[in-house]
């Protein structure tokens, strides 16, 4: 997706772009493209950027340590508003007070809005912060005796083969 050119939004119809979309998004490891639709409207000192997009990730479960697909859906709506960076006044400690009014995103009503970054930076906050590939997962399988058996080991996973063979050698 190109990158908008704020004021270009005032001549437009409406004032506002829609852009759909199917790309591969840059740092977002997707199995299929980002599909979606994005809506950027410019309400005098603020953006409104409306989205509904989807794709399929590949997570880890965080019980089991399987990988699992997951579908990702997007439907949201931010409000960015418009205005100059403010001047920090004195920033040579590298300490200074922000305002909490402050604390929103803005942009430039003369810079460029970035729907590619835009839609990352949603897609990422939809990311499940528990990811488990379901919901009844029993986690990782341990034996009740607590200790596997060197065999098992090697049998399960080829990288215990190196320290099966270092501790033969051990007296």
């Amino acid at each position: 997706m190109e990158t908008i050119y704020i004021p270009h939004l005032l001549t437009k119809l409406e004032r506002k772009e829609v852009i759909d979309f199917e790309e591969l998004i840059p740092d977002l490891e997707t199995l299929t493209p980002v599909r979606g639709r994005l809506q950027v409207t410019h309400q005098g000192n603020y953006l409104e950027v409306k989205a509904k997009a989807e794709t399929i990730v590949t997570l880890t479960c965080h019980r089991c340590l399987k990988q699992y697909n997951h579908r990702l859906k997007l439907q949201s709506s931010e409000i960015i508003w418009l205005q100059e960076k403010i001047d920090i006044q004195n920033s040579s400690s590298g300490e200074f007070e922000v305002d909490l009014e402050d604390l929103v995103e803005n942009l430039s009503p003369a810079g460029y809005f970035s729907p590619s970054d835009w839609v990352y930076q949603q897609m990422c906050l939809e990311l499940p912060h528990k990811q488990l590939c379901d919901s009844e997962c029993p986690g990782i399988d341990l034996n009740d005796d607590g200790a596997e058996t060197e065999s098992s080991k090697t049998l399960s996973d080829s990288r215990w083969a190196s320290l099966a063979a270092l501790k033969r050698q051990l007296p």
